[in-house]
């Protein structure tokens, strides 16, 4: 039998009653192990060997995007990947006038929630960098955002 919800206010509904914890099955009782762990934070390692001059940064998406990304992307860098999401490194300072479609995330310093992330691509070359322009695009074109960056006045004196 259904339980029909009938509104206390125009627009406002009343949350149904809970069950009691006393009647729920032991391991569905709330408690110490049922809160959710804390996420700290970690930085990405690159692999030695490779050459990090620009520095480091991340653009994350999740999971759901990381297969389609990385087989478009003509040139791949170091690719790290949890049961949520997939990161790829890219040169400091790529978010310089770019507005990183949601739900993407961008990563200053290569700094993501500890999620024990796992290199999942190693790149051929010595750099660990995936090029962001195109990164970006196709972040953009997968969430259905329309690519948006600063443009600044440039002058000219003629």
């Amino acid at each position: 039998m259904a339980t029909r919800m009938i509104p206390l206010f125009p627009g406002i509904r009343r949350a149904p009653d809970r069950v009691s914890d006393s009647r729920l099955a032991p391991a569905l009782r709330p408690g110490p192990s049922a809160r959710p762990r804390e996420l700290g934070a970690t930085r990405l390692a690159v692999p030695t060997g490779l050459h990090t001059g620009l520095g480091c940064d991340a653009v994350g998406v999740p999971a759901r995007f990381g297969f389609k990304i990385l087989s478009r992307l003509p040139a791949k860098g170091c690719v790290y990947a949890d049961a949520d999401w997939w990161w790829w490194l890219v040169p400091a300072g790529s978010d310089h006038d770019l507005s990183w479609p949601m739900p993407g995330c961008y990563a200053p310093g290569a700094e993501i929630p500890d999620r024990r992330p796992r290199l999942i691509h190693h790149p051929d070359g010595t750099s660990p960098y995936t090029p962001p322009i195109p990164l970006y695009l196709l972040v953009c074109q997968l969430t259905g955002t329309a690519p948006s960056w600063t443009v600044r006045q440039v002058g000219s004196t003629l």
